[in-house]
């Protein structure tokens, strides 16, 4: 993998759309950086494997927490 990704190379590599990265980056939940004098999007791909690692732990502790929520007796 190249070390910086293009926003529609994030977007494959997730399989949603372009502009769904876009506005992931714009609202700061993955970290990129514009360069270049079009102001073009790079994630870095080290940041990208970080984004995916927290993603995973985020949907570990909403199931932990479910399991908790119906394991208690009512």
């Amino acid at each position: 993998m190249p070390r910086f990704m293009t926003l529609t190379d994030v977007a494959e590599e997730l399989q949603i759309s372009t502009a769904a990265v876009r506005t992931m980056v714009l609202k700061g939940e993955l970290e990129a950086f514009q360069i270049g004098g079009r102001g073009q999007w790079r994630v870095d791909s080290q940041k990208f494997e970080e984004f995916i690692e927290q993603l995973h732990e985020e949907q570990r502790k909403r199931v932990e927490a479910e399991q908790e929520r119906t394991d208690q007796p009512q």
